[in-house]
């Protein structure tokens, strides 16, 4: 079942819910590849009725960002979710209310338009049925639907490594995965992992704003090369899609390395190896947006600065991101 509409969404969810059914919800963008279905098997392992949400958010990207030519396929989605039995596919067209400020101007004109034009025929019906003319004669506009204003932040945790270079993704991340929560009303949502700040960064906002959903997190999933899973593989060239495996290569090199270390009892020294992933980048023809060892849990350094050894009791994560020409790529793996 293909549901666009807000209200026919909370109306499925509830009757679930009424029924005695778990609810989870599996939020995408689209362009499923395996990854995706491996949270919608994650879903299915914990829940009775299952909601994937498609949906190319605009407010997570900027007017000089992949929004356009993010990849597509809406045909090859919903086959692939009719096959693992998915219950639902939320699949709006707009989720706000008018203009979304910092979003990719296209995306935010459509949502604008689609608004005022619902507004339009709200306003018509409730006089009986006054043409467009008539109401702009009365002093209305064409576009007198206010910009959407509300948006979620997560002060701590979304400052630093995917916020440097894109200071607006996480308000609208949040923002999206906040209203996709009031509107599916789950008890359960699966998030992929890959994408670690902003899993933990949900982690933190269900907790903060008490939300009663299990929001769980789904290691990620990587190609038999072992380059991670991502929508915007397709998007690198025959070069690059070669050489960016180096960076899976190279965290897999400096976990077995600092585990080896933490058996032994020696120092961890998180700046070399660092420097080790950055160098293994750069060789192949990337180009570092960040490398970092940090807790899993706060996305702190150990201590700041990085100096000497790490303590091995506390547990952390490698996170990467690096591009390889227009393609931003993350990685990540816990130690």
């Amino acid at each position: 079942e293909v549901i666009t509409d807000a209200k026919a969404m909370r109306a499925w969810s509830r009757a679930h819910r009424i029924a005695g059914r778990r609810v989870a919800l599996v939020p995408t963008m689209g362009y499923l590849h395996d990854g995706h279905l491996s949270l919608v098997s994650a879903a299915l392992d914990r829940a009775d009725a299952i909601v994937v949400s498609i949906y190319v958010n605009p407010a997570q990207f900027a007017a000089h960002e992949d929004f356009g030519t993010y990849p597509r396929d809406q045909d090859g989605d919903l086959a692939k979710l009719r096959a693992l039995g998915v219950h639902a596919v939320f699949q709006p067209e707009a989720l706000y209310a008018g203009r979304a400020p910092h979003g990719h101007d296209e995306a935010a004109a459509k949502e604008e338009t689609k608004a005022a034009k619902e507004e339009t025929e709200g306003t018509e019906k409730a006089q009986g049925g006054t043409d467009e003319k008539a109401r702009l004669a009365a002093g209305g506009t064409k576009r007198d639907v206010p910009p959407h204003e509300t948006f979620v932040t997560v002060e701590e945790l979304q400052r630093g490594f995917c916020s440097v270079t894109r200071p607006h993704f996480f308000r609208g991340v949040a923002t999206v995965v906040c209203k996709l929560f009031n509107i599916c009303e789950p008890d359960v949502a699966v998030f992929g992992k890959k994408d670690y700040q902003q899993w933990r960064l949900i982690r933190r906002m269900v907790r903060d704003l008490d939300f009663e959903i299990d929001v769980v997190g789904v290691p990620l999933a990587r190609e038999p090369d072992g380059l991670a899973m991502s929508s915007r593989n397709v998007r690198l060239t025959p070069q690059h899609r070669k050489n960016a495996v180096r960076i899976s290569e190279a965290i897999a090199l400096v976990k077995e390395v600092c585990e080896l270390a933490v058996a032994n009892g020696t120092p961890k020294d998180a700046t070399h190896f660092k420097g080790l992933i950055c160098q293994a980048i750069a060789n192949s023809g990337g180009v570092v947006d960040y490398v970092d060892i940090v807790e899993q849990r706060t996305l702190k350094p150990v201590e700041w600065p990085l100096r000497g050894p790490i303590p091995a009791h506390v547990p952390q994560v490698i996170l990467v991101a690096a591009k390889y020409g227009d393609v931003r790529l993350l990685d990540n793996v816990e130690l």
